[in-house]
């Protein structure tokens, strides 16, 4: 494994964390319930901050590919969350998901970044390193 690619599988690693820890932040400490959305969306991030942590220590850039499903999976809820938080044919036809509703949003910075938005960015940021990542093991084949 080179350098780079121990690096990037450290940056995913923190990508991770912050946004578990953040998430945890969000309902620990400031007391906001999670969706049904919101918990799914934890299924697929809280994972990869183990899964990642021990690709790390075992120097093992396979987890790539498993990696990138997370995270794809993990973006495309977020997405869909982001958009019947911000989108009005989709909030109209959102079903009611539980004692917190879906639609909700806790936090509107700038009158965008919603933690769904936040959740989003995270899966990105990690499914694009996940993408770097194989490409350079299929590149040392």
């Amino acid at each position: 494994m080179s350098k780079r690619q121990e690096n990037i599988l450290l940056s995913m690693w923190g990508v991770a964390l912050v946004a578990t820890m953040g998430s945890l932040y969000f309902s620990e400490i400031r007391g906001y319930e999670p969706c049904e959305l919101c918990w799914i969306q934890r299924i697929f991030m809280y994972p990869l901050v183990i899964i990642i942590g021990v690709a790390y220590v075992q120097k093992n850039v396979r987890i790539a590919l498993t990696t990138l499903i997370f995270s794809v999976i993990g973006g495309c809820i977020s997405l869909y969350h982001y958009g019947i938080q911000k989108l009005d044919f989709l909030s109209d036809s959102a079903p009611a998901c539980g004692r917190v509703p879906c639609t909700g949003q806790y936090i509107n910075y700038f009158g965008f970044i919603t933690i769904p938005f936040l959740a989003l960015i995270a899966f990105i940021l990690i499914a694009g390193m996940s993408l770097y990542l194989w490409k350079s093991l299929k590149e040392e084949k």
